[in-house]
């Protein structure tokens, strides 16, 4: 029964990811789908129009898995290796500081919801 409650949660998400796409299509939008995807869903849950508790199971199933979804892009790059010819090396500086610029940012905006919200792990 777990099992069907997931894959439903996991359809929900889905759905909305499509909806997303669909919005992105019709209005012919730069961002990407699934970012406004993200968006409709943050305010879906904001707005109490879908529960956390909707999708809690699904949500979970998608971060205990997140590695598998990064399979099909790490070997998408090999079809661009002739892109790491020459520059290629300045490529990967670019991606490493900007990777860990990203980490940062999110850990700092992170440890500042939990001051904010009073919140003390320690």
């Amino acid at each position: 029964m777990q099992i069907c409650k997931t894959i439903m949660q996991v359809v929900i998400l889905y759905a909305i990811y499509l909806i997303g796409n669909g919005i992105q299509q019709v209005l012919h939008l730069s961002i990407p789908g699934s970012v406004i995807g993200m968006i409709l869903l943050f305010i879906l849950l904001s707005a109490n129009v879908i529960k956390v508790a909707w999708i809690k199971e699904g949500a979970g199933f998608f971060v205990r898995n997140l590695t598998f979804f990064f399979i099909p892009a790490t070997v998408g790059i090999l079809d661009y290796a002739h892109l790491f010819a020459g520059k290629g090396s300045l490529l990967i500086v670019i991606v490493l500081v900007s990777t860990v610029l990203v980490i940062a940012g999110s850990g700092l905006v992170g440890q500042w919801f939990v001051k904010r919200r009073g919140i003390d792990h320690d």
